[in-house]
């Protein structure tokens, strides 16, 4: 199942969204207090995710993008294929690698620095680009060979293995070829975001406010569309929750 997982719709359908989304990312932690700071950093990191798939070609629509925390995630963007899919396609992965640095370059773009939050998109990323050259024959160094014998049979107590049949010569040809296809992508994450930071901007100030955006909210905003819905007067509020862009921040 090729689910990119990188909030609640209203209808019958939401309760079985939300069941999908337990089952893919956990349950919510509603309970979890986090500074601003860090609220801050996460509505970033998965705005980046986000605006990076919109101007990818191979990337699967967004349905859902959450700060809220679930599982043992901090948040999560949710990229849903349109259909079924038996086989993926060697642009259809180098593009959710793309994806998947989009919430690290949107830190080290913005806030100046980077946070442990990339670790599972940096682990899934390099799993990925080693599967391309070793499993699946996509190097454009190698060629249409696979490297590694795959220990099938599960013992008790033992992981599947691989082992290692080829050199070290053909290893640090792998690593290379890994390297580069790595910095490539973070490079074009890196392009893309600088291009659209108004709309990063945007959609990270979206997420602080109200923690969740659906798919229709994301593409209204990314097109410049998106109208707030009218609400109830209200008694006004602290403004604890004050979202100052550091981009602005630096012009005054």
């Amino acid at each position: 199942m090729r689910i990119l997982v990188l909030s609640d719709s209203h209808g019958a359908i939401a309760p079985m969204e939300q069941a999908v989304e337990r089952v893919i990312a956990g349950p919510e932690k509603k309970s979890r207090v986090i500074s601003e700071k860090e609220k801050k950093l996460v509505s970033y990191h998965e705005a980046g995710h986000a605006v990076v798939s919109y101007f990818l070609p191979n990337a699967d629509p967004l349905h859902k993008i959450s700060i809220i925390p679930r599982g043992r995630a901090g948040g999560y963007t949710l990229l849903l294929p349109k259909e079924d899919r038996n086989y993926i396609t060697k642009s259809q992965m180098l593009d959710e690698i793309v994806i998947l640095l989009g919430g690290r370059m949107a830190e080290a773009l913005v806030l100046k620095d980077v946070s442990t939050g990339a670790q599972n998109d940096l682990e899934r990323a390099t799993d990925t680009v080693r599967k391309m050259i070793t499993r699946y024959g996509m190097s454009e160094e190698l060629g249409p060979l696979t490297f590694g014998k795959r220990q099938d049979q599960v013992f008790l107590g033992r992981d599947i293995s691989q082992e290692r049949n080829y050199s070290e010569a053909i290893a640090y040809a792998i690593d290379k070829e890994a390297r580069s296809i790595m910095d490539e992508a973070y490079n074009k994450a890196k392009d893309i975001l600088t291009e659209h930071m108004d709309q990063l901007q945007k959609v990270a100030e979206f997420l602080f406010h109200n923690e969740k955006m659906s798919g229709e909210e994301f593409r209204a905003v990314m097109e410049g569309t998106y109208q707030p819905p009218e609400e109830k007067p209200q008694e006004e509020k602290p403004q604890s929750d004050s979202f100052v862009s550091d981009f602005d921040t630096e012009k005054h």
